[in-house]
């Protein structure tokens, strides 16, 4: 099988791509990835030399380059994951996410439909079995109250540009499936932290600031929840629901895991505190809390028992366990490790 990963030096996809190899001995992955601002080639350093695996710097949004892509290396399969996904950045920037998450995923999905397909519903030979796989969020479903969790029959009700323009490529991929027989399937993630994360994003910037001494910035009161799933079971949910997943379905990976963000700041601190203690004081004095974003949902939380029933799939890291490998990679990547040997 040939591979096409979009987005593949960001931190999921990276993590997926590392995880592939492993678990599919016979398949390529060609890793498309314009290297913006989220995507780094250190993310593929552990299998950059792996035989079966191709590295292609390139726009989604390029049609003649992914044109050219599905063609040279007959393009079988592609798991979809390129996206712009900052919030705050949507809110002060949305055009890039229109682009990217909207007509990016339109450019893959006509590549795909022209290269498998000679017509709606009529696979051409050798693709018969060829299959698009649509990484998106639980951000397209909106904010849920202090009850209730997000299932796949929820309705989607987007709060920010960037759920919005996903909420989009959801929709997109949907109508390629039901109007020209696209084998499709479309899974959305609650928040996902481990290795290679963005340094944008929450858990990266709590040790970052923490290590840095400098403060840690909580939105409004510290109060929204999310659901957070470590990577590595999201990657195996992933190729899971690609190889028995059925066609047009989508499916919702959930950790199970419900905190608050000042939960998150504060265990962060506490692991912070036993593995690399300050000299004085405590890391959780550094928290301050900031004016709260435009449009914040106020709580994620997802029933995966679809997923769990159809697929066999469950999240197997446990939390405290995760957050205490993931605060141990970035004390390596910023340099907190070598200050204190």
């Amino acid at each position: 099988m040939n591979i096409l990963v979009t987005g593949g030096a960001g931190f999921i996809g990276s993590n997926f791509i590392n995880y592939l190899l492993k678990a599919d001995i016979h398949s390529n992955v060609i890793n498309l990835d314009a290297l913006t601002y989220a995507g780094n080639l250190h993310n593929t350093a552990q299998f950059k030399n792996n035989i079966r695996y191709t590295f292609v710097k390139g726009d989604i949004c390029d049609t003649e380059l992914v044109d050219q892509i599905f063609m040279e290396y007959s393009i079988n399969a592609v798991v979809h994951f390129a996206a712009e996904s900052h919030v705050d950045n949507s809110i002060s920037g949305p055009l890039a996410f229109i682009k990217s998450n909207i007509e990016g995923t339109f450019v893959l999905l006509e590549a795909a439909r022209k290269h498998w397909t000679n017509g709606p519903f009529i696979l051409k030979e050798g693709f018969e079995k060829a299959r698009f796989h649509h990484i998106s969020t639980d951000e397209v479903y909106g904010s849920l109250g202090p009850k209730g969790y997000f299932k796949e029959s929820t309705p989607y009700a987007p709060n920010s540009p960037y759920s919005a323009s996903k909420a989009s490529s959801d929709f997109l991929v949907r109508s390629y499936h039901h109007t020209y027989g696209l084998n499709v399937v479309t899974t959305n993630c609650s928040n996902n932290y481990g290795p290679h994360q963005h340094d944008e994003k929450l858990i990266p910037t709590i040790i970052r600031n923490a290590i840095k001494g400098r403060d840690i910035p909580i939105y409004g009161d510290g109060k929204n929840i999310r659901d957070w799933l470590f990577v590595t079971d999201h990657c195996k949910g992933i190729w899971e629901v690609f190889k028995k997943g059925s066609s047009g379905e989508t499916y919702l990976f959930g950790g199970g895991v419900e905190r608050t963000n000042l939960q998150i700041a504060n265990s962060l601190c506490s692991i912070l505190d036993a593995i690399a203690p300050k000299k004085e004081g405590r890391y959780v004095d550094q928290i301050i809390f900031v004016k709260d974003r435009p449009g914040h949902d106020y709580r994620y939380a997802i029933d995966y028992s679809k997923v769990e029933k159809e697929i066999g799939w469950q999240p197997q890291e446990n939390f405290e366990t995760g957050l205490e490998r993931t605060v141990g990679w970035y004390l390596g990547k910023y340099g907190k490790v070598d200050e204190m040997d």
